[in-house]
């Protein structure tokens, strides 16, 4: 039998070998978005697109790399688009979204604030991936973000944690292995399903009054385990799985946020749900 130090390090380096494994490579530098119509803070909203859209990025991940593919179909379609950096630890370039998501809130609350000034709107909406998701809970409950933001759409959001396909529940056999994540990875520690930050956010109820929210999940999400974890409750709150429009769609946590189609027509929708259109599958032939 392992030793239980030696145990315990091996089921920390699995659990983060897991998260790293589902997360995109950073090919970019993650100082600033690529020119491609995306953070341009000349851009005004048009009547028709009247808030700007914040893109918030998931754990692991940077303002540039998750939104490749969701960014540049927005703004074809008419929105001032921006995304912010979070999350960031001293010494780990590109990999961003890994620190205390409560201080992470606190750098959304600041993003917004900008955006709003650049823009000259009065309201933002915020589109999340994963961590993306629920991170932006915490600004709207705590920071006085519901006065800001309209909407806030997740795919893939891990608003009541994840509990890794049951992995997360061997931590308290591997004594110093949570404290190891928590100082390594605060955000993941704080996305285990039980864990105080979640006890704290959910407490009380999902949503706050005067935000619309839309969760957009994946049967096959295997990293926000289990999926429906995803979901929030309340009467401004629409939970969407992408199978059910598309039974077609294998999309998993990853995919999801970087090129379903499907997904990014959901999320059309709830930015405008007075101009919405039926999602099917063959919504992925949108024009680009």
């Amino acid at each position: 039998m392992l030793p239980w130090k030696r145990a315990s390090g091996l089921l920390a380096a699995l659990l983060l070998a897991m998260v790293f494994a589902l997360v995109p490579a950073a090919a970019a530098h993650a100082g600033s978005a690529p020119s491609s119509g995306w953070n341009d803070y000349s851009c005004k909203p048009s009547a028709a697109h009247p808030r700007p859209v914040v893109l918030v990025h998931g754990t692991f991940g940077n303002s540039v790399d998750n939104w490749l593919g969701l960014a540049p179909y927005l703004v074809k379609r008419g929105y001032c688009v921006f995304s912010l950096d979070y999350g960031q630890l001293p010494n780990v370039p590109f990999f961003h979204g890994i620190g205390p998501i409560d201080k992470s809130a606190e750098q959304l609350d600041a993003y917004v604030d900008k955006v709003l000034d650049a823009t000259g709107a009065a309201e933002a909406d915020l589109v999340g991936h994963s961590q993306g998701g629920l991170m932006p809970r915490y600004y709207l409950k705590f920071l006085g973000g519901a006065d800001k933001v309209n909407a806030l759409v997740g795919l893939a959001p891990s608003n009541h944690g994840s509990t890794l396909h049951g992995l997360t529940g061997l931590l308290s056999y591997f004594p110093g292995v949570a404290d190891l994540i928590s100082e390594k990875t605060p955000a993941l520690a704080d996305q285990i399903a039980g864990s105080p930050f979640l006890t704290k956010l959910n407490e009380g109820g999902d949503t706050v009054p005067g935000v619309q929210y839309t969760v957009i999940a994946t049967k096959y999400d295997e990293v926000v385990t289990p999926y429906r974890s995803s979901f929030l409750d309340g009467p401004n709150v629409r939970n969407v799985v992408v199978q059910d429009l598309c039974l077609l769609d294998f999309s998993e946590h990853v995919a999801i946020g970087l090129f379903d189609r499907i997904a990014f027509h959901e999320v059309t929708n709830a930015l405008d749900p007075a101009h919405a259109t039926r999602t099917t599958c063959a919504s992925v032939f949108d024009r680009p």
